[in-house]
């Protein structure tokens, strides 16, 4: 399901030109491959009451399709988490096990931090 967007027009908020043609933004996200793709993992604290989270950045693709890698991952570790700003994130502290599933789909995993 893709993310829903309220207003897809771009540098204009308003205009009384009857004749006015609004830009529109069309741009539609190829996903790449997974063994094309680069990954970085961190555990991340921040923001989050003192609650460790792992976290996952560096995917290009569409909303859809880091949903659905969010929602693989979440299974796996059998915890909560999802996509959100650019991100995936998975709850606790599952660096070493969410690496070894996404270098099992073939995907090229970097670990920041300690």
């Amino acid at each position: 399901m893709a993310k829903k967007s309220k207003n897809k027009r771009i540098n204009v908020v308003y205009s009384t030109n009857p004749d006015f043609d609004y830009q529109e933004d069309d741009s539609v996200e190829e996903t790449l491959p997974m063994d094309e793709q680069k990954l970085y993992i961190q555990l991340d604290r921040k923001n989050r009451k003192g609650k460790i989270a792992t976290i996952i950045t560096g995917f290009v693709g569409s909303y859809d399709d880091a949903n659905d890698l969010s929602k693989k991952l979440k299974q796996y570790c059998g915890v909560g988490g999802g996509y959100k700003d650019g991100e995936l994130f998975v709850q606790g502290d599952h660096k070493k096990r969410v690496g070894d599933y996404l270098i099992k789909l073939g995907v090229q995993v970097k670990f920041k931090g300690g």
